[in-house]
């Protein structure tokens, strides 16, 4: 069983966002976009090897998803500890979907992959004078074998070296600016991407870079929920551009929920806070309202189970008791150990009212990681020629059905590496830009509102969250048809049509302009349809997927991945990885 591509996917007319035409245009060997741990390690290797590389970023150059990791990168660093039992451990929380081969690849490079990020420049904590890197536990490990950096800042740091390193060796970069669509030659092969400039650095508006390679590094989707880690430019749009150039994506069902994110409010919503898995690996516990520890019991490794065995006990324990969240207890720390194990979460707990010195920390589930993505092969190749994939927006195959912790950093470099190798053994360096098809060939799509937005994070929290059922998700899909609906009535008519469902506020609704927050808001309808259709069609509980309708796990009919392709028409071509038939859950004629 493997989640591979299996071949470049036919040649077709590009499916893409309304934007103006591009006013500008400039020649490169490969462009990057994203700016976190892995476009940023792409770029270096590809610049290292004589590349033009142009790395493309939506905000700044520091302001990925990397840098907002807590916990830090696991590698078999350390005394005792085995790329083999790394991989044991990955197995197991993927649930039976992750792909063996890519995982062991991983596990075996990622050792050296951690000691060239060093010399690149990243600083890690230290457990003694000599030197030796200090290592600590997450949910899922049975060894010490998670690197960290300023206690718990090592997405910053990690973020910090590889920027330095990207402005030393100048390599040119775009920031602020949001990619709309990947253009493509006569043949179908990947021609360079059009992207709008959001008012700063040399060009403004909508352009191109005509390259013969692109790589896809856009983190993640976990803004189309309403509560989640996620940064607010993680809005699936890598996903939701592969999909209308009609790669292929895989396991979107797959949304690993953080067990631990800093309650704040029923009603929050945007980025939340995250406590660190290392805090339970450091030695908290979870509790509930009357001080009991709920996790004992239901798995070898309690509080350090995986995180969707900890996700689902957290909201078992909230369903049973009708709450709104648990606690995390780590006051048997002591104030000194806070302050320099863990100064970014204690200064955010501090921040809303909430001291972990001296009181429980209420936590409940909020999404955090997207395991499945566009799909590649163990080279970051898509199934469109020319385009690579890797970091959260792609399916590499390492993270089946649930991730294991601060493994997600390290595959950003791994496969960040072997996407540059692939990149210059195919696309010699000073090559002619290939030439993009005519503008004719390409179909527009209707643009939502930028407020649908709210409509959809809300929508996708009710209906696909932690506990999904059939009609939860069915209910989901329909909010999510009648916003389609909606968008595609009014860009027809130049009006607003009635608007359905309620969160979609009739009275403001209004024919969409293109513009970064509605191209935004059509990405992330693009993202929870897929999703919903995915989730639906896979009637188990496995990994992250926790279906109440269906909560055992089915490894007779169920050990196989879902792959989504786009049509021209936009409904959706769905097959399964084993080739064998799939079963009729969702009602014929949905569409994305």
């Amino acid at each position: 069983m493997t989640g591979q591509p299996s071949g470049p996917t036919a040649p077709r007319p590009a499916i893409r966002l309304p934007a103006p035409a591009p006013g500008w245009a400039e020649p490169a060997d490969v462009v990057v976009v994203g700016s976190g741990v892995a476009g940023l390690t792409a770029a270096l290797r590809c610049a290292a090897a004589g590349l033009r590389t142009v790395v493309v970023t939506k905000a700044r150059l520091d302001d990925g998803s990397t840098r907002w990791a807590q916990g830090g990168i696991a590698a078999a660093l350390g005394e005792g500890d085995t790329p083999e039992q790394h991989l044991d451990d990955t197995l197991v929380a993927g649930a039976g979907l992750c792909d063996e081969d890519a995982v062991r690849l991983l596990v075996t490079e990622g050792p050296d992959a951690v000691r060239r990020l060093i010399d690149t420049g990243a600083v890690f904590d230290k457990a003694d004078a000599a030197g030796t890197i200090a290592l600590t536990r997450e949910g899922g490990h049975h060894r010490r074998r998670i690197a960290h950096a300023g206690g718990d800042a090592t997405g910053a740091e990690i973020s910090r070296a590889l920027v330095e390193a990207v402005r030393a060796r100048a390599i040119r970069t775009v920031e602020n600016a949001l990619v709309l669509d990947l253009l493509t030659d006569a043949e179908g092969r990947t021609a360079g991407v059009t992207l709008h400039v959001m008012g700063e650095g040399r060009h403004d508006g909508v352009g191109a870079i005509h390259a013969p390679a692109v790589v896809l590094a856009t983190g993640g989707m976990g803004q189309v929920f309403s509560a989640t880690t996620n940064p607010a430019v993680s809005t699936g749009d890598g996903v939701a551009l592969a999909l209308r150039a009609g790669a292929e994506v895989s396991d979107l069902e797959f949304v690993q929920f953080h067990p631990t994110v800093l309650f704040l409010g029923a009603d929050a919503e945007g980025q939340q806070p995250l406590v660190s898995e290392a805090v339970r690996g450091e030695g908290a516990y979870l509790v509930d309202a009357d001080g009991a520890r709920f996790m004992v019991g239901q798995h070898e490794l309690a509080e350090l189970a995986p995180r969707d065995i900890v996700a689902k006990g957290i909201t078992g324990r909230m369903l049973e008791q009708d709450v709104e969240h648990m606690y995390l207890d780590g006051r048997h720390f002591g104030a000194e150990m806070w302050a320099e194990r863990f100064p970014t979460i204690l200064a955010a707990c501090r921040a809303h009212g909430i001291d972990p010195v001296t009181e429980p920390i209420p936590v409940a589930p909020a999404a955090h990681y997207a395991s499945g993505g566009i799909r590649t092969d163990r080279s970051g190749r898509t199934t469109l020629p020319g385009l690579y994939a890797c970091g959260e927006t792609a399916c590499t195959g390492v993270h089946g059905a649930n991730r294991l912790a601060s493994n997600s950093l390290l595959e950003g470099l791994v496969y960040a590496e072997r996407i540059a190798e692939a990149i210059v053994a195919a696309h010699p360096a000073g090559a002619p830009a290939p030439v993009p098809a005519e503008p004719a060939r390409a179909e527009t799509i209707p643009l939502l509102a930028p407020e649908q937005r709210f409509a959809i994070q809300r929508t996708m929290t009710r209906g696909a969250g932690v506990l999904r059922s059939e009609a939860s998700l069915a209910e989901a899909a329909e909010a999510l048809s009648a916003l389609r609906a909606e968008a595609g009535d009014a860009a027809a008519e130049g009006a607003p049509a009635e608007a359905k469902p309620a969160e979609a506020k009739p009275a403001e609704a209004k024919p969409a302009e293109p513009g970064v927050e509605s191209w935004e808001a059509t990405n992330l309808l693009c993202v929870a349809r897929v999703l919903v259709d995915s989730a639906r069609r896979r009637t188990e509980t496995r990994g992250c997927h926790w279906r109440e309708d269906h909560p055992d796990r089915d490894d007779t009919h169920w050990r196989r991945h879902l792959v989504t392709r786009l049509n021209q028409d936009r409904t959706l071509s769905v097959h399964t990885t084993d080739g064998a038939g799939l079963p009729a859950t969702v009602p014929a004629g949905e569409t994305p």
